[in-house]
């Protein structure tokens, strides 16, 4: 993890979340990771403020808690699921965010937003709540860049991983529907010269 990356505190609630999800599905914590110092570059990048970074670090972290309560056969589905189960996948998005709101976390209805509305598209045709444009809370905007990458470029079952510029160039045509494309514009900038850069 890059060291300007914000701690996980042990003995927090976050770090006790990331544990158990971490245990859930080694691979879900791995590229919790990872979005998070991308989310973390993207955050700097856009001249957040700490207490910002924190909260976006937190919640790029934790982005997918919820999937602790999604079941294997939708979790591991070596194929891209059918309809039913792609329901029951986006739940987690929502049920995160729930968690996250039990706990006494410092920050936690700022990271829990983040949490809940990581999957918005900037059109509107997202999930949970159909939210669109700057609607869409900054924190979760940024998450939602960093995931698209980390995810394009990991290996899944269902697609190889991408390069780069295959990355960038899907990214691309995602941006005003998928993703925030002024955001999309800072990430470019930024992942040029980072060494998060897959390649």
């Amino acid at each position: 993890m890059p060291s300007d990356v914000p701690e996980l505190p042990a003995g927090s609630y976050e770090a006790a979340l990331f544990a158990a999800m971490q245990a859930r599905d080694p691979a879900t914590g791995r590229h919790c990771n990872r979005v998070v110092a991308l989310s973390v570059a993207l955050a700097q990048a856009c001249g957040l403020i700490e207490e910002e970074i924190k909260v976006v670090a937190a919640a790029a972290r934790l982005h997918d808690v919820g999937k602790i309560g999604t079941p294997d056969r939708v979790l591991h589905s070596p194929h891209r699921l059918e309809k039913d189960d792609w329901e029951i996948m986006k739940a987690h998005a929502a049920v995160g965010a729930a968690i996250i709101l039990q706990t006494a976390m410092a920050g936690r209805e700022a990271i829990a937003l983040a949490v809940r509305h990581h999957h918005e598209h900037f059109d509107g045709s997202g999930y949970p709540d159909g939210l669109s444009g700057h609607a869409i809370p900054l924190h979760a905007r940024i998450i939602s860049v960093a995931d698209s990458y980390d995810a394009l470029g990991d290996a899944r079952p269902y697609h190889p991983a991408r390069t780069h510029a295959q990355i960038m160039r899907i990214l691309h045509q995602e941006a005003g529907s998928k993703c925030d494309p002024d955001l999309l514009r800072v990430f470019e900038t930024m992942i040029q010269q980072s060494r998060l850069r897959v390649p």
